[in-house]
């Protein structure tokens, strides 16, 4: 039976997932980790994210996770960008600091690492793995979260660098293989 009938949803049996075991079941997921910036000016802030994904070629555009509680939620809302920063090995206290770790919230996340303007008015972490510049394109309100549709604008590059991965709770990096 398909999930979707004549555009609407069909209807389920109400399953149960116990929210712990769903938790332990996605950590089993390695995932690169971001920085997303929001925000221009004073009124900038941002998260920490492994849910980010490609979404299309054409037009190029990702999807981002964000839990509609989050401070980050109404900044979005106001100015329509985001900046996904991809983070490289060596850059996991940017990543601790947009989690909120030591408290830091809204600007006070910036410290600590350089940044750059780009074409949105987002910043862009120099020396990110990549970056990529995006014009919000549609936020899709679904249970705690909102799915963020972004159409990317500009991209920039970091040749020669290890990414930062998440998983089973802690941070994680890769390495190359070394070459015979």
């Amino acid at each position: 039976m398909s999930v979707f009938q004549s555009g609407a949803r069909a209807a389920h049996h109400e399953l149960t997932v116990e929210a712990d075991l769903f938790k332990d079941s996605m950590r089993h997921l390695a995932g690169a980790v971001s920085v997303i910036t929001v925000g221009r000016g004073k009124d900038r802030t941002g998260f920490t994210a492994t849910s980010v994904s490609s979404l299309a070629i054409d037009p190029p555009s990702v999807i981002v996770s964000l839990n509609r509680d989050s401070s980050s939620w109404p900044v979005l809302q106001r100015h329509g960008s985001f900046c996904v920063n991809v983070l490289a090995h060596d850059q996991r206290h940017v990543a601790d600091s947009f989690s909120g770790k030591g408290g830091r919230k809204g600007v006070e996340r910036y410290q600590d690492a350089q940044w750059q303007e780009l074409a949105t008015g987002t910043l862009a972490l120099a020396n990110a793995l990549t970056v990529l510049d995006c014009e919000l394109d549609d936020a899709i309100e679904r249970h705690s979260h909102g799915i963020l549709i972004g159409r990317v604008r500009a991209i920039t590059l970091r040749r020669n660098a290890e990414p930062l991965l998440y998983w089973h709770g802690a941070y994680r990096h890769i390495t190359a293989p070394v070459e015979k």
